[in-house]
């Protein structure tokens, strides 16, 4: 049996696979494509890398 936090881990990427399936129509089939969209934004977000990690990107303009 997976350890608690690896099994959260995989609830959270199955939450955000499906979020994904809902957002593009519910159609069936891409569900491989949906997991490993999932598990790649999971794995940027765990390593600090995001829109969270840096807000203003490139062609951000907050001085205007």
């Amino acid at each position: 049996m997976a350890p608690s936090n690896e099994r959260s881990r995989e609830d959270r990427i199955r939450e955000r696979a499906h979020e994904i399936w809902e957002r593009e129509g519910r159609k069936d089939g891409d569900h491989e494509r949906h997991w490993d969209e999932a598990e790649k934004e999971m794995r940027k977000k765990e390593s600090g890398i995001g829109p969270s990690a840096n807000p203003s990107g490139p062609g951000d303009h907050t001085d205007e």
